[in-house]
Parts: structure tokens; sequence; C-alpha cells
């Protein structure tokens, strides 16, 4: 069975600057059609592609893809798709602008993940998927990524899998310490408290800075510091109430020396995982195959609960992670690679990528009963795909991401992430933050306010 990897958070900011010269360029040259409107579906061009055949090129990394690829080909004898790994998050991007920028070598198709998208929808370099029937598609998918795909009116890219949050917890360490499963993150920072002064090697997470947990935190509580209308851009950290009931929560936490200040996905936090010392993780739904692979000593001792909430009584989540598949604007076969792009979050290719593995964004999948009822013996038996489901559908709505969301998070850990070693605190690093965002957002001809 393929295993799903970590998914990439803090990218070099370098890939950035040329796909929004690009993206700059491509704005101010259509600015002629802004307010065209989206021309009609045309859905027998997919069948007519899928019944004439060619070749259509994959950049993707996820690896239950492999699966989906001979599967498509079966039922369409006359469609070769190859699957190329480009590499991982940023290293695909830079090839992707790259081949953008020489006008050849761009796939008909590339993994895109959800925060990345923006920026290359913005520069028109990929295609609007309304064309080809994708808004049909509009309940398919769960809030979250349905809305992570959208840019306006266009359709950008279809969801390939979802990251909705839940808290992973060590039952074993629960139970020895005496420990309830917090419903709030107040109880979770009583929790941490407890923990800790029971046993000083032991830690209620690990911390050391992560731009995609923390906007996932303040996503969860409400917050709107980003908001994007094309190329005008607002920041606003210091004003937004969701941030501030993340900052004023994990300062606590921070101040009292209750995380570990150990990187996620170094030799030590899978250690810590294992031991006991890590003992729970706010994290994405796609998690469990990475305890699985990675911590297998630990396996029975793990469970899943909800998200602790920012208010008693709500049921608050956000999404951590995901990437969408999205067909190039270069493309000279976009149809057919609507079509595979379809099969792979929509059709057949879906449960083959759920057997492997992956956490879908799909509403039928995720109410299942083959799905809700999976009870995996790592985590005791427990039904976990309940509490990861329900957590999909609790997804707060109208978050946004920066359209050059790649460069802010490759500069979060030089402002916020002094943090975390005492330096400053999250409120003044999320003020620095969100300084360097603007000016560099303005640097590359953003309107961005603040």
């Amino acid at each position: 069975m393929s295993r799903i990897t970590r998914r990439s958070r803090l990218l070099a900011g370098g890939a950035i600057v040329g796909v929004l010269s690009l993206a700059l360029a491509a704005c101010s040259s259509s600015s002629d059609d802004s307010g065209s409107t989206p021309k009609p579906a045309n859905t027998s061009a997919v069948e007519d592609a899928l019944a004439k055949g060619g070749s259509i090129t994959v950049w993707a990394w996820e690896p239950t893809l492999k699966e989906v690829v001979p599967a498509f080909e079966k039922k369409y004898p006359n469609v070769k798709v190859n699957l190329v790994n480009a590499g991982t998050g940023n290293d695909q991007y830079t090839a992707l602008q790259n081949a953008i920028k020489a006008g050849k070598g761009v796939p008909d198709v590339a993994q895109i993940e959800y925060y990345a998208l923006p920026q290359f929808a913005l520069g028109k370099s990929v295609a609007d998927l309304s064309q080809f029937g994708a808004g049909s598609l509009d309940g398919t998918f769960t809030p979250g990524p349905w809305g992570s795909v959208h840019s306006g009116d266009a359709i950008d890219g279809l969801p390939m899998d979802s990251g909705p949050m839940a808290l992973f917890y060590n039952k074993k360490v629960f139970d020895k310490y005496g420990l309830k499963v917090p419903t709030t993150w107040d109880e979770y920072v009583a929790d941490a408290q407890k923990l800790h002064a029971a046993n000083p090697k032991a830690y209620i997470t690990n911390d050391t800075g992560d731009a995609g947990f923390t906007t996932s935190m303040i996503w969860q509580a409400g917050g709107k510091p980003y908001t994007v209308d094309g190329t005008n851009v607002k920041i606003d950290f210091a004003n937004d109430a969701g941030t501030q009931k993340f900052t004023s929560t994990w300062q606590k936490l921070l101040d009292g020396k209750l995380v570990a200040p150990v990187s996620s996905w170094s030799d030590e936090w899978y250690k810590g995982l294992g031991d006991g010392t890590i003992a729970t993780l706010a994290i994405g739904a796609w998690m469990p195959a990475n305890l699985e692979s990675g911590v297998a000593a630990a396996k029975g001792d793990w469970r899943v609960a909800p998200l602790p909430q920012w208010t008693a009584g709500e049921n608050a989540s956000s999404e951590n992670g995901g990437s969408s598949l999205a067909v190039t604007d270069a493309s000279s076969n976009k149809a057919l690679a609507y079509a595979f792009t379809k099969f792979a979050t929509v059709d057949e290719g879906v449960q083959i990528r759920v057997d492997g593995g992956a956490f879908p964004a799909t509403t039928a999948t995720l109410k299942s009963q083959d799905f809700l009822s999976a009870a995996p013996a790592y985590f005791g038996g427990q039904k976990i795909n309940e509490v990861l489901a329900q957590s999909a559908e609790n997804v707060v709505e109208g978050w946004s991401y920066l359209p050059f969301q790649v460069y802010a998070n490759s500069i979060f850990n030089d402002t916020v992430g002094k943090a975390y070693t005492g330096a400053t605190t999250l409120s003044d690093g999320l003020k620095a933050w969100q300084d360097a965002s603007v000016k560099y957002g303005q640097d590359q001809g953003f309107t961005v306010n603040k």
C-alpha cells in the first residue's frame, strides 16, 4: 500500500518570483476581458477527446496516483498518461514556472497544493475548468477543498485530497497521567501543564514554528487575516479576532515551555511520538498513514478526537494540507487532461487512492459506510474516519490564501519563528510577518494594504 508523505510547508521564496512576474504580466495583458462572461461548458469536448485518444503528461508527487494511471488507461485504451515526479512542492513549482516562462515542457496536468494554487491562477497559468462542466460538481466535494480551487467564478483545479484537522492523541499517555481529552483549547493548556508537571520530559505537543499549522489554527478560530481580490490584497493579523484567539492561547504554551522544541518530521519527532514524550498532534486527516509507517512501535496507543474548540460547544474545524490537480493553460489537450483529472478526483480514481491511504475530498466517499466503518488496529480499532469525516463537514468557510503565499510561508521562521525561541512574542512575530509580506507584495506590483 502506498503511504501519504509529508505535506510540504515552508517553501523557498525564490520560486515565487518568476510566477508572480508572469502573474502580474498576465493580469495586465488580459485586462480587457476581466469582466467577460465565462464560456458555456462544452462537455462533449471531453467525450470526443477520450474517443480520439492521445497522450498527456501529469506532474505529481502524490504516490497513490501511480495506481490511478493504469486504471485510467485500461478504461480508455486510446489514452497514454505519462506520470512524472518533477519534485515535491517547491521543486515542482520551480520547474513548472520555468517551463511556463520558457513556453515549452509544460505538463498537461499538475499537482498544486491549495495554498499555492492562487499564484498560478492569478497568472492564468491554469485553465478554468468551468469550460468542461466542472461547475456541475458543486456539492461533490467538501466545502474547504472546493472553496480552495475557486478564484471568482473560475474553477482552477479539482480537489484531489483534503486535510481536515483533528486531534491525534496518545491514549496510553493520557491514561497514565489522568488526562481528559480536551474539548477546548483552554483545557488543552491545562492538560499541557498537568502533563509536563508530572513528567518534565513529556510535552503535550511539539512546535518550533510552522506557517501551515499557524494559519490552519487561525482559520479554525474564524480568522480572516488575508483578503484577496485579484491583485488587491489586504493583510491584517493585528486586528483579526481569530488571530488573537490563537496567539493568546499558544503564547501561554510557549511562555510555560510546555511544547517540545522539536521540529516536525525530524528523527527526534518520530521518537517522541513513539515513546510518549510528545502526546498529541493537531494536524490534517492525512496523518494516519504517517503514524502507521513512521511510528509503528506505538501501534494501539493512538486515538483521534475532534479539534479542541476556541469556544465551548462549537464544532469548528479547518484544513491543514491537501492538493488539487490543475490543467495547465499551456496544454494542447485540455479536454483529455480534464478527463484524467476528473477520473482521479471524482470517479473511479477516488477509491483507488483511498485504498492506497489518501484522505478523500469527495462527500460521497466520506459518507460511505465502508469508509466510515474502517477500524484500523493501529488506532485500537477506533473508527477514526467518523471523526475525520465530521471534521471535513465542520471546516469554517471563507478562508483565503495570499496570491504569494509560497513566499510568505518561506519567511515565516525569520519572523514568527523567533517567538518559539523567546526572542519575541507571537503577536509581534506575526506583525513582522505581516510587514514583510506587505513589502514583498508591493515590490511585486500588488496593491497591498494593512
